[in-house]
């Protein structure tokens, strides 16, 4: 919304009419907005968002979630008590962690996460002093996910930690790679037979861009691939209003479903997320219309699908013109965009310009980053800050933008670049 996206019509009405419930009466709203208002309302204490909530959410919202599950997944079941409505996904991520982590020395849990990941992980890691496990995403092979270094990095985290939980992000942030299905089937079958706790990060789940790319959720995959994985592989999925089509990071709103957790665990997990009392309940209120969203027959669904499809179809063409872009400038190179919202271009940085990061005591991408903001003043945020291989630099830039914005901003980008190589080659 910073960036210009204008807000989905349906949703915001639906809060509105939650929060001044006298604008019920209102003909200026559509009916299929009021019904769903009086319907979180009903399940909120004297009828007001203002209440506090069960610390696992609403349950007409748990319900509508796991509604939504089940259609998303073509059917496979999903219980409302399995549901936690969370402050965004980020809640629902550092509770999970907390109730996973334990341990002393070579005993304490260790946590795997992909390089490039998204720094909450390794805040998160750090702030609870767990081990953090690096796996890295296959550059030469559009960030794909590979089992073998999964295997690797498991198998040299051992010598010194208790490698207890696999975090997965997909569609990925900042690479924006889309997991097919036989890789998630691979990851599961790593995590069913290494016995690890599977965190799969689906926030950009609406958004996929590229032909042939599909999400598929680590939940239903589970579930196809028999009772024997089912029954066992732990799994907690996170989604969110911040992302997709919605772009509502403001309301904090998130939910997480959480399958095979011994029913004592889920005692504390309930027990450690009714310290923080609730998440915030117009929050909750916008996420019950991200999974209950007005349906054909209802009078605002043309409207919304409108919309919906603009925003997406818009994000889908700017994530291939920042690919086209970026693989035109020399030096730099850019994978596929497959989904979210990031590109994240490899750059070549030359060794004087590497030389001169080091007198500055900086990371050579953090200097290139800082040249860039200071001589054109477009921010990006430098590859070192979520991770990379030894010896490559890249930087994370959103595709948020309007389209003729991008366009100019591009040529900002590549008019630097070709600078900073000419000064410093």
């Amino acid at each position: 919304h910073a960036m210009g996206q204008r807000p989905i019509t349906f949703l915001r009405q639906v809060v509105a009419l939650c929060t001044y419930p006298n604008l019920l009466d209102s003909p200026s709203f559509p009916e299929d907005a009021k019904k769903r208002a009086r319907r979180i309302l009903q399940g909120c204490g004297g009828n007001s968002l203002g209440s506090y909530t069960a610390s696992q959410g609403i349950n007409c919202i748990r319900e509508d979630v796991a509604s939504y599950i089940e259609r998303r997944d073509g059917g496979v079941p999903a219980d409302p008590d399995n549901i936690y409505l969370t402050t965004g996904a980020s809640d629902g991520i550092s509770a999970i962690l907390k109730i996973l982590i334990s341990g002393w020395g070579k005993s304490r849990t260790g946590v795997m996460i992909p390089i490039p990941q998204y720094p909450l992980y390794s805040a998160a890691i750090s702030e609870l002093d767990a081990i953090q496990v690096n796996y890295y995403l296959d550059e030469e092979n559009c960030w794909a996910l590979n089992v073998n270094e999964l295997r690797r990095a498991l198998n040299e985290a051992k010598a010194y930690c208790n490698p207890k939980v696999l975090c997965i992000i997909n569609p990925g942030n900042p690479t924006g790679q889309v997991q097919n299905r036989k890789c998630i089937e691979d990851v599961i079958h790593f995590a069913w037979e290494e016995k690890l706790f599977l965190l799969a990060d689906e926030v950009y789940q609406d958004n996929v861009y590229s032909e042939g790319c599909q999400f598929h959720s680590f939940k239903k995959i589970l579930y196809e691939m028999g009772p024997e994985y089912y029954n066992n592989v732990e799994l907690a999925s996170f989604h969110s209003t911040s992302k997709g089509y919605m772009g509502e990071c403001g309301y904090r709103g998130g939910y997480m479903e959480v399958i095979n957790l011994h029913p004592e665990i889920k005692g504390q997990l309930v027990k450690l997320l009714s310290v923080r009392l609730c998440p915030p309940v117009s929050g909750q209120a916008a996420m019950d219309i991200v999974v209950n969203p007005p349906v054909p027959g209802e009078e605002s669904y043309a409207q919304f699908i409108k919309e919906k499809e603009s925003v997406l179809n818009n994000l889908a063409k700017k994530a291939k013109l920042t690919e086209d872009m970026f693989n035109k400038i020399p030096g730099v190179h850019c994978n596929p965009l497959q989904g979210a919202m990031y590109a994240f271009p490899r750059i070549f940085i030359p060794s004087k310009a590497i030389e001169e990061a080091k007198a500055h005591k900086m990371a050579p991408d953090m200097f290139y980053c800082m040249k860039l903001l200071e001589e054109t003043g477009i921010c990006v945020v430098p590859g070192s800050g979520f991770g990379q291989r030894e010896g490559t630099y890249h930087f994370r830039m959103t595709i948020l933008p309007p389209v003729e914005k991008l366009k100019i901003l591009l040529e900002k980008v590549k008019d630097f670049h070709i600078k900073f190589l000419e000064k410093y080659a």
